[in-house]
């Protein structure tokens, strides 16, 4: 009886959890098809927001500008994090440990203060903000996540399987792309897909260190919001929502293929 109490107990917990989660998620949806412009009253649906954000030329804009900084930023800071975390945990030397704490602390920083960091370094070495100073800014906060993921999954690695090929004439570029890069490849893009979505959603960084012409999406919908929340404020929060989703599906997709090739 006491355990069909607490059975009971427990799924409407998890379900209330997932309530309060969602919830907002799902009206900002559901009032992206509100044909109202105004207020939250339900006047009928309609995909009209949809067609006059597809026809503002300063939401494409920003959408190409978000997706270009938050492809190239991925890029590299899928390369320097694995780096990182593999060389980290094959290496020994001093302070290695202090590299580490470092790379962690990046992580609990709090956003406004890489944002303004980030400006006063790019102003003092004479860099113009725009696309770049962006790409810069999203990958620096991007390579501890990418580092963590890969260093994770190199948790446990047995680093004699490496010596062992190497003494049956293997190369070390062999050794990698055979031995370590299978393995670590699940965490790299894993790694990569959170560096994506930090980049593709962030505002706080974007609002320091972005230029006049290099709005973001995020950016893009903190200035709508100026003049008050609107059915396309909901829309475009859908489809970010949307880009969002697919990104995550598609890594527990990934993930499923490795687990039944294994």
């Amino acid at each position: 009886m006491i355990n069909k109490i607490l059975k009971r107990t427990s799924v409407l917990y998890i379900v209330l959890v997932f309530i309060f989660l969602y919830l907002p998620i799902a009206v900002v949806v559901v009032y992206s098809f509100n044909s109202a412009k105004t207020g939250a009253a339900w006047n009928g649906t309609t995909i009209n927001w949809y067609k006059q954000l597809f026809d503002d030329s300063n939401v494409i804009v920003a959408f190409k500008n978000s997706l270009t900084i938050a492809v190239i930023s991925t890029i590299v800071s899928s390369i320097i994090g694995t780096i990182g975390a593999v060389g980290l945990y094959k290496y020994k030397f001093k302070g290695k440990s202090v590299v580490e704490g470092l790379l962690n602390i990046t992580i609990v920083i709090p956003e406004i203060i890489m944002g303004i960091a980030l400006l006063v370094y790019f102003s003092q070495i004479g860099l113009t903000l725009g696309i770049g100073t962006l790409v810069l800014a999203h990958a620096t906060f991007s390579i501890p996540f990418v580092f963590i993921v890969v260093r994770s999954r190199l948790a446990g690695f047995d680093l004699s399987m490496e010596d062992a090929a190497m003494d049956l004439g293997a190369n070390r570029l062999k050794v990698f792309t055979s031995i370590t890069l299978p393995l670590i490849l699940p965490g790299i893009f894993s790694g990569a897909m959170i560096a994506f979505v930090l980049s593709f959603d962030d505002v706080i960084i974007n609002f320091f260190v972005s230029g006049a012409e290099s709005t973001t999406l995020p950016i893009k919908i903190f200035s709508m919001l100026k003049f008050g929340l609107s059915p396309e404020i909901n829309a475009l929060c859908t489809l970010m929502l949307l880009v969002t989703f697919v990104i995550l599906a598609s890594v527990q997709i990934i993930k499923l293929i490795g687990i039944k090739k294994v």
